[in-house]
């Protein structure tokens, strides 16, 4: 054996997996096979591998991080044996397989991790498989192109293995484009606001190119701005330079009239090159009928840019014979009228084709223009516009038998989702895939301590997502417009001395602050007119500018930096960061003014705002503005928010969070300053920073019910698109079908909660039924305990220290809970039905629960305020507030509370002693009074009683893990009409009781 070098076993490394097709086989004959001919006596050894990967081999640890990621991440392939993607398991399932000793095994698992990542969630109808890996491998000319493309742009393995696995779940469940009978398929890709979904697109486009799609329409947004965008974004990362000079040469100036890029976008070198004309590689060419600058006015070619030329004349186009040698077409609209019309019209005049093409609709923020608003009072009236565009895409999809649809959106609870009345046209009766929050993006979870269990009181910088990134705006102090734009100083000149000191200077092209107060135009010229006043009056290069700056870094950004920044260059002083001072506030007053108001209506008003992201140079500036800030239009390098407008409508409120992105090399510099107790209606005051909690808690529940419900069972999916709306019907009550002649065809009937909480929140306030709920809680209060006992949770992650609670227990049959339950009032009629069908089953039926052990949590001896309930002992009442805008409380029982529940059904699972048996369950019940203060509290409280009128009696269940059935099906519909199953909606009068 010889020494040999790196670069060779890296080739004969290649030319192995190359030669695995995909599959992971024994590696040691594979390799060998590599190196028979070329290289017979190079060193194969474990130990010469191994060597390589801890000493760093880049090229060769790439290589690897690409097989190893892609067969982690690969959903249910036939060599897995069952074992789940991304797990510890499926990584040894590869090991064996490539017979690779321990010590390889362990060399690898440091240099490739296991990516534990969540994948996408798919709630799917049943399609017929045909997007095989084998097929998928044999034409893939312009999804390799984009992977590599990626890669080139820095995206980590696990990004790239995460994009594949999410794109192939799309174009799987899209009609094969080979397929001798027209069939629609239509779906809904759900992702989180400003995380990366045109990426995603981009991946389905080419996919879908690839595998024989030969119109690919995107509808890139209602501005010709956002559609440049996402135009500008498909033609580097897919269609590339090739097909964009469709053969001009580059340096012949004559032969570049109208080819857009060349010699005015410096981003033209970065353009996806495939080497040549795609069609001379043995794949085939992309025909561009839309450019950078031109949105669809004509064919510009006439009718004959869409005729394609076919091989074998008395063949369908969709025939492979003549499918994989036609070029593609790809357009970018904007969702307008007057665009949209002249396509349909030219669409009209082309005659035959169209029923053997094989189309795909992008629908780019399918909740916006594309469906009616998600007011149901606007849906009974319609809205001329949007109705107009809905027509449009309607009628496009009657002119393409073959075209798929699929629409893309940040707000799960848009109507595009949630409107079935639309299950003729774009409701997504196919799939609706939710997508994983990807690495590196900071959202909810990062401005807000949802279920912290650090109490308020130990919070800091470092355990704290509020306390690092949010700034409350309070009207009795002061309105912090000051402190944010210094903030926006401030964190610029921390930008650039990360750029002077290693730190990439492509995350710091651009760096903006967003001034969010009002809708109104008018107000927009007054904060703008205030902000500019504000920035000359600052005294930026003056001692006490200076000193202003000081302050805010040693009491802000110093320790909150210190906390989160990591390895990130960070100066020790305010004085060793004050020269980059001087260069941001130069930066961003350029121009002689700091800001750019964005408010208009109209393309040339955009055009002149000179805002282009991608073009220019470096955009360092205040953004004040309203709606055209928030659909659709990533704001980049965006640093401080500043953020005071109210709204009542959850998912207008959503796409407002522009402050939620991708932040490389400044998260810890984001700031939020957000309205606090902003004025809302005469009297009335809202806390905008508990909207947004509110509203993304929503979010968050249920797409973790739709990772609950994507399990199949038996092969079959639990819940399928039409079943979806009742389900999002639990969290926006005022759901209703589009029409009223109209009703929901799935009816939600069971929902089972083995081992995990049940806790509703929609209780009813008026005295009346409070008082008779309260009473029906009697006999259990009667078995509460008078000694309190003692809980106690763990140190863990949130705190190094044990945390201990007190509470009033006691145990009741499960018939005894079941008896007081089943006899509770909602604030909504069946509220509750599906958690008590399941609960009613576990007397034997479905499983035995046999008692409950019932926790009733007291507040800290500061906080606490004591009263009898109907006679009962002493119970700690609590306070919680009804979510803003909603008919509903937030969440109900404590955190600590939850979790020390939560640690007993656990332990009861397991064969180990347990402080409760196998069939009991935990019930966490609270006297709750609603109101905004401790005062609302002691106010229902007279001579020691509480006023049953007065208290709510909230609970928590978690049933023993044992509560299921062998089936594990956790969620049961029922169809109001089976004649009309896969309907999302019927008739609300149905045929059989208009003949009764």
């Amino acid at each position: 054996m010889t020494n040999t070098p790196a670069g060779v076993l890296l080739d004969l490394h290649t030319s192995a997996l190359a030669g695995m097709a995909n599959l992971p086989r024994r590696f040691e004959s594979w390799v060998a096979l590599a190196a028979a001919d070329c290289h017979p006596d190079a060193d194969l050894s474990e130990e010469q591998f191994r060597s390589l990967l801890l000493s760093g081999e880049e090229a060769l640890i790439a290589l690897w991080a690409r097989h190893l990621t892609a067969w982690d991440f690969a959903e249910t392939p036939s060599w897995s044996e069952g074992t789940p993607a991304r797990t510890d398991e499926r990584r040894a399932i590869v090991y064996e397989r490539m017979q690779f000793g321990s010590e390889l095994r362990k060399a690898l698992d440091e240099v490739v991790p296991v990516a534990k990542a969540p994948g996408a969630i798919v709630i799917t109808r049943r399609f017929t498989p045909w997007y095989t890996p084998e097929r998928a491998a044999a034409r893939s000319f312009y999804w390799t192109s984009y992977e590599q493309k990626l890669r080139d742009k820095g995206w980590p393995e696990t990004a790239i293995a995460s994009l594949d696995q999410a794109s192939r779940a799309v174009v799987e469940r899209l009609t094969d484009p080979q397929q001798h009978e027209a069939r629609q398929a239509k779906g809904l890709v759900v992702g989180y606001v400003q995380s990366g979904k045109t990426a995603n697109f981009t991946g389905v486009a080419a996919k879908a190119i690839d595998a024989g799609y030969r119109l690919v329409i995107v509808l890139g947004g209602t501005l010709n701005l956002l559609r440049a965008q996402t135009q500008r974004r498909l033609d580097m990362e897919l269609i590339g330079q090739e097909n964009i000079l469709r053969g001009a040469d580059v340096a012949d100036v004559d032969s570049l009239v109208g080819v857009d890029y060349v010699g005015d976008d410096e981003g033209w070198p970065e353009f996806v090159r495939h080497g040549a004309r795609p069609s001379t590689l043995g794949a085939f060419d992309i025909e561009r009928l839309t450019t950078r600058d031109n949105d669809y006015k004509s064919l510009a070619q006439g009718i004959r840019a869409l005729e394609f030329e076919k091989r074998f004349p008395v063949r369908p186009l969709h025939d492979p014979a003549n499918l994989h040698h036609a070029a593609a077409r790809v357009l970018v609209v904007k969702k307008n009228k007057s665009v949209l019309t002249k396509l349909v019209k030219d669409l009209k005049q082309i005659h035959g084709i169209l029923g053997e093409l094989p189309a795909l609709i992008i629908d780019d923020e399918s909740d916006q223009a594309s469906v009616n608003t998600s007011d149901p009072k606007k849906w009974e009236r319609g809205s001329t516009e949007r109705t107009a565009i809905n027509g449009l895409i309607s009628k496009l999809l009657e002119l393409l038998p073959r075209a798929q649809y699929v629409g893309y959106t940040a707000t799960p609870f848009a109507n595009v989702f949630v409107d079935p009345g639309d299950d003729m046209d774009i409701f997504p009766s196919d799939f609706l895939i939710s997508l994983p929050r990807p690495a590196g993006y900071m959202g909810v979870q990062d401005f807000h301590d949802l279920d912290s269990p650090v109490p308020e009181h130990e919070r800091t910088f470092a355990n704290s997502q509020e306390k690092a990134h949010v700034r409350g705006i309070y009207s009795a102090t002061n309105d912090s417009l000051q402190e944010a734009m210094d903030a926006f100083v401030l964190s610029g000149a921390l930008k650039l001395y990360r750029a002077d000191h290693g730190v990439s200077h492509a995350a710091f092209r651009h760096h903006t602050m967003l001034a969010h107060e009002s809708v109104r135009q008018n107000d927009h010229a007054d904060l703008a007119l205030r902000i500019n006043s504000m920035w000359h009056q600052a005294g930026y290069s003056s001692a006490a500018g200076h000193a202003r700056l000081a302050a805010l870094w040693e009491t802000d950004f110093s320790p909150v930096t210190a906390a989160r920044a990591g390895d990130t260059p960070t100066p020790t002083s305010y004085e060793e960061l004050r020269p980059y001072v001087h260069a941001a506030r130069q930066r961003i007053g350029r121009g002689g003014e700091p800001v750019i108001i964005v408010n208009g209506d109209t393309d040339s008003y955009f055009a002149q705002l000179d805002l282009d992201f991608d073009r220019t140079p470096n955009v360092w500036k205040i953004l004040v503005g309203g709606t055209k800030l928030s659909r659709g239009f990533t704001v980049e390098g965006l640093t401080v928010t500043y953020y005071r407008r109210t709204t009542q409508q959850a998912d207008t409120l959503m796409q407002m969070g522009r402050w939620f992105g991708f932040r490389p090399g400044y998260q810890d510099l984001v700031r939020l300053y957000i309205g606090r107790e902003e004025p809302f209606g005469r009297d009335k005051s809202v806390d905008l920073y508990d909207a947004y909690e509110a509203v993304c808690r929503d979010e968050e529940t249920f797409r973790e019910q739709l990772a609950q419900y994507s399990r199949l069972v038996d092969g079959q999916p639990q819940v399928t698109p039409v079943q979806i709306p009742p389900l999002v019907a639990q969290h926006l009550p005022w759901l209703k079908p589009s029409s009223r002649n109209k009703m929901f065809n799935a009816e939600l009937v069971e929902i089972r909660s083995p081992g995990r909480p049940i806790e509703p929140a929609a209780y009813p306030l008026d005295s009346v039924t409070t008082k008779r709920n309260t009473e029906r809680w009697r006999p259990l209060l009667r078995a509460l305990t008078t000694t309190p006992e003692s809980f106690s949770n763990p140190p863990d992650t949130s705190s190094a220290l044990a945390r201990t609670f007190t509470a009033l227990t006691g145990t009741v049959t499960h018939g005894e809970l079941l008896n007081v339950l089943s006899g509770l009032e909602w604030d909504r009629p069946r509220y509750f039905d599906p958690h008590l069908t399941y609960l009613s089953q576990l007397d034997g039926t479905l499983a035995k629960v046999e008692d409950w052990l019932l926790v009733c949590p007291r507040l800290a001896s500061d906080k606490r305020v004591e009263a009898s309930v109907l006679g009962s002992v002493p119970l700690s009442l609590v306070r919680r507030s009804i979510q803003s805008g909603k008919s509903s409380f937030g969440r109900i029982a404590g955190v600590e509370h939850r979790i020390a529940a939560q640690r007993l059904i656990n332990e009861a699972a397991t064969p180990r002693e347990a402080d409760i048996g196998p069939r009991t369950g935990v019930a966490l019940i609270y006297p709750v009074v609603e109101g905004s203060s401790a005062e609302s509290v002691r106010a229902a409280v007279r001579n020691g009683a509480a006023d049953p009128s007065k208290v709510i009696m909230a609970f928590t269940l978690i049933p023993p893990k044992s509560a299921t059935s062998t089936d594990r099906r956790l969620v049961h519909f029922r169809a109001k009409d089976s004649r009309f199953s896969d309907d999302a909606t019927v008739p609300a009068a149905l045929p059989s009781e208009q003949n009764s």
